[in-house]
């Protein structure tokens, strides 16, 4: 026993080197348990993220879900926040959906959007909905991009890709995109103005548009307008807000994918360029740059009271010429007077 006991210890402490095994010909290091649990760890994720990255609702929403047992795991009911799973290996299941988190499955698609058509995975739902249009027999569980509403028409994105969703959507990014609005009567330069600097909505003032007017008659104006919010049915509240009623609106554009080409109720698979010239979009307007005739980024009021985001130069603690900060300035500045008093 003793002897075994010293073959054990001499073999593990020689040279530091750990224990090797043999596999297909070659002698590679044995894996460690602490090894594998680090690689299982890593691969797991909150459910509620694997939720929203599949496009079922956002985080919050999710949670609500779950905390409503809406949502299975491998056939059993989840209902405590901050669950964590492996998507590779478990099944997740909302409302009988069960959801697919392979990135090599994620679809892109671009629609013409007709009138009449809703932006809805309700399966109950009646009236044709968007994802019903796009007839690809591969495309799995997809979702709209954001959302227009039954009356609108013009280019909607879908996909099965949460987060590429969310960076495209969300107002806080601030994704341009561009409508064709047609309005009965003639628009006063007075109504175009106040639209192009910001009204007044339920949620805020909004961060401003770009409008080119393109038509205006006594029959009718036809204006485009470029905005970067997307907060619901904004534009057609920005019109009201002024005092006209959109008769016709047409979404022509988001960030640099338009709509040409695509006659209404048709689709298209989007090309990897496509996708990643959407995603350069977003990225360059978290970086500060807009399209010419908008706002930065959308202004987001703080409770400090500053109109700007991150408060003013001064409010963020500025820097004299010398570099001091401003605290130390005044208290400089201070010095140096009394140095001059005596």
């Amino acid at each position: 026993m003793r002897r075994a006991r010293r073959t054990r210890l001499g073999s593990g402490a020689r040279g530091g080197r750990p224990k090797l095994k043999q596999v297909g010909g070659k002698r590679l290091p044995a894996r460690s348990s602490s090894a594998r649990d680090a690689k299982r760890d890593a691969d797991m994720v909150r459910l509620n993220k694997f939720l929203a990255d599949n496009g079922v609702a956002s985080r919050r929403r999710s949670d609500e879900l779950i905390l409503g047992g809406k949502v299975l795991v491998d056939g059993d009911v989840v209902t405590e926040l901050g669950t964590k799973i492996d998507p590779r290996t478990q099944v997740v299941d909302v409302d009988g959906v069960i959801l697919k988190s392979d990135p090599r499955e994620r679809r892109y698609y671009i629609l013409h959007k007709p009138a009449g058509v809703v932006c809805t995975n309700e399966v109950r739902e009646t009236r044709p909905r968007a994802i019903d249009l796009i007839t690809d027999p591969k495309k799995g569980r997809i979702f709209t991009v954001g959302r227009l509403d039954e009356e609108s028409k013009g280019l909607l994105l879908l996909t099965s890709d949460g987060e590429f969703a969310e960076r495209i959507a969300h107002p806080r990014y601030g994704v341009p995109k561009t409508y064709l609005v047609r309005v009965p009567g003639q628009i006063t330069d007075e109504a175009v103005q106040k639209i192009r600097e910001g009204v007044y909505l339920s949620e805020g003032r909004t961060a401003g548009a770009r409008v080119v007017v393109k038509r205006r008659t006594a029959n009718g104006s036809i204006l485009e307008v470029t905005i970067q919010e997307g907060r619901n049915r904004e534009v057609r509240r920005i019109f009201v807000r002024v005092g006209y009623k959109v008769t016709s609106l047409t979404r022509t554009q988001i960030g640099p994918l338009d709509i040409r080409g695509l006659r209404e109720g048709k689709w298209r698979a989007l090309s990897r360029e496509e996708v990643e010239a959407l995603l350069a979009e977003h990225e360059s307007i978290e970086a500060g740059a807009a399209p010419e005739g908008l706002p930065r980024n959308p202004v987001r009021r703080t409770s400090g009271g500053s109109g700007a985001r991150g408060g003013s130069r001064s409010s963020r603690g500025a820097r004299s010429p010398r570099g001091a900060r401003r605290g130390a300035g005044a208290r400089g500045a201070r010095r140096r007077g009394g140095r001059r008093r005596r």
